[in-house]
Order: C-alpha cells, then sequence, then structure tokens
C-alpha cells in the first residue's frame, strides 16, 4: 500500500514537471501568422448563469469578412471597439482570424500538451491525496 501511494505521487511530481516544462514551451512557440485588415460584420454576446454559484460568464462573438469570406474572430475578449462596418486588425493563421497573438498560441500543438498535463496533475494529485488518505485510514482502523 506504502508503495502504491509513492509510485502515485511519483507520478505526480513528473506530471507537475512535464506541466510547467509545456508551459514554458507554449509561451516561447514561434507562431506564423499574417496582420490582416477586416470589416467587421456582427457583434453578438451571450451571458450565461452557473446555477449553483450564481456567476455569470460572458461569450463574446464577432464575425468578421476578409477577402470576401466570412469568419469568427477567435479569442475576443469583450466587445469593445467591434462595431458593424469598423476594419479591425486581425491575424490570420491555418485558415482562422484570430484577435491577438495568444489566440493562436493556446492553439497549437504544444499548448494542447501542455493543457492535457494541467488538468492530468490536477487529476493525479486529487488520485493521490485520495489514495494517500484511505491508506492512513486503513492503518488507523487496524491498529
Amino acid at each position: 500500500m506504502k508503495n502504491k501511494t509513492a509510485v502515485l505521487w511519483i507520478i505526480t511530481g513528473i506530471c507537475l514537471i512535464l506541466t510547467i516544462v509545456f508551459w514554458f514551451l507554449m509561451n516561447n512557440v514561434d507562431v506564423h501568422y499574417e496582420e490582416v485588415t477586416a470589416i467587421v460584420t456582427n457583434t453578438s454576446s451571450k451571458s450565461v448563469v452557473n446555477k449553483k454559484t450564481g456567476s455569470r460568464t460572458t461569450f463574446y462573438e464577432v464575425k468578421v469578412r476578409y477577402e470576401g469570406e466570412e469568419y469568427n474572430l477567435q479569442n475576443v475578449h469583450g466587445l469593445s471597439g467591434y462595431y458593424k462596418g469598423k476594419s479591425v486588425k486581425a491575424l490570420l493563421s491555418n485558415g482562422k482570424l484570430y484577435a491577438n497573438v495568444e489566440g493562436i498560441k493556446s492553439t497549437s500543438p504544444v499548448a494542447i500538451v501542455y493543457f492535457v498535463f494541467l488538468f492530468g496533475t490536477f487529476g493525479m494529485l486529487m488520485v493521490s491525496a485520495t489514495y494517500m488518505s484511505k491508506s492512513k485510514t486503513k492503518k488507523r482502523v487496524q491498529s
């Protein structure tokens, strides 16, 4: 039982280290994009309320036209500065238009691996802590 707990904590530590490594890699990834000018065709926002906590999350959608095609502008954090007919700067990468470089970085393959390890680390932390707690409880009952 003690060995299994140690192995779980070692795996958790490895996941944490890999999460940190991939965080640095994600932030240093060289993204390729072209800065273009697009015309805003439509904007909207949608608020969703969490019934348990009462917190509100707002999702913003900005549609733009670039070279005769309509795109959803990715990674928009607000509608300020986006109104119908306005020319805005956008970043074209992999056939999508982004509002900022962070949007491109967060969808890169390195970022996907980072998020996998991030969630894996949290999962392993919960599993390790639970297993250690059960192990200690079992020891107390046996004593």
